[in-house]
C-alpha cells in the first residue's frame, strides 16, 4: 500500500511539473518519506505537503524537496553540505543521488532531530551521510570546500560563512526573505562574484544560529 502511495506522490510531483530527473525520482523510491515522520504522523506521509515532526519543526513538502533537489543539479561523487537536517528526507535523498562516492554532512540545531535523523538514516542503512549538531549558519569549516549546499530554512540574507566554504562554480539552493514568506534562490559562486536566480517563493522555518534570524 505504501508504495501505491509513494507511487502516486511521484506521479504528481512530475505532473506539476517539479520533477524531471529520472535519478531523483529513483531516489524517491530508495528511500520513501514514511521512514522520516514520526509513527503518529506514518499515515499522511505520501501526502505533498509539510508535516510536523517535533520540536516546532516539519518535513518539507515533498514537491518542494524536490524544486531543490533538482535546482542543486547533484552530480555523482560531489561533497554536499546541507543546513536544517530535520528528520533527515533529503540528506537521505542527497546520499541516493551522491552514489558511494559522494558524501553527504548535514547540520542541525536541535538535539531531538539530530538523534531523529540519525535513527532513520540506520533504518536504510544509509552510510554516505554524517548528522552534526551544531550552527549551521557557520557552515562546516573543518569539511569544505562543498561541491553543492543547501538550507532547509528561510535566511535573512545569503549566508557568507557558507558562500564562502562553496567551491568555485559550486550551487547553493537558499531560500531568502523574511519569517512568513521566501524567494528560493539558486547560486552558482563564480571566480569574481555569483550568479543568482529565484525559482518561485516557499515557505520555511527560520533558520537560527549567528547569521539566522535572531
Amino acid at each position: 500500500m505504501a508504495n501505491e502511495e509513494n507511487e502516486r506522490l511521484i506521479k504528481h510531483i512530475r505532473s506539476i511539473g517539479y520533477l524531471k530527473s529520472k535519478n531523483i525520482e529513483n531516489a524517491l523510491r530508495e528511500v520513501p518519506r514514511e521512514f522520516f515522520v514520526p509513527e503518529s504522523m506514518k499515515y499522511l506521509a505520501y501526502r505533498d505537503s509539510p508535516l510536523y515532526i517535533g520540536s516546532n519543526q516539519t518535513i518539507s513538502q515533498p514537491s518542494t524537496v524536490v524544486a531543490m533537489t533538482e535546482a542543486l543539479d547533484v552530480k555523482e561523487g560531489q561533497k554536499i553540505l546541507e543546513i536544517g537536517t530535520g528528520s533527515g528526507w533529503q540528506a537521505a535523498v542527497l546520499a541516493k543521488l551522491v552514489g558511494d562516492k559522494g558524501f553527504v554532512y548535514t547540520i542541525e540545531i536541535i538535539e531531538n532531530l539530530v538523534k531523529f535523523a540519525r535513527e532513520n538514516l540506520k533504518k536504510l542503512n544509509i552510510k554516505n551521510v554524517k548528522v552534526i549538531k551544531g550552527d549551521g549558519s557557520l557552515g562546516l569549516k573543518k569539511y569544505a570546500l562543498f561541491d553543492r549546499i543547501i538550507i532547509t530554512a528561510a535566511c535573512p540574507e545569503i549566508i557568507k560563512p557558507l558562500l564562502k566554504q562553496l567551491k568555485v562554480n559550486g550551487i547553493m539552493v537558499i531560500p531568502i526573505g523574511n519569517l512568513y514568506l521566501q524567494s528560493m534562490y539558486v547560486i552558482k559562486k563564480l571566480k569574481k562574484g555569483i550568479e543568482k536566480k529565484s525559482i518561485g517563493s516557499f515557505m520555511f522555518v527560520p533558520l537560527t544560529g549567528k547569521h539566522g534570524f535572531k
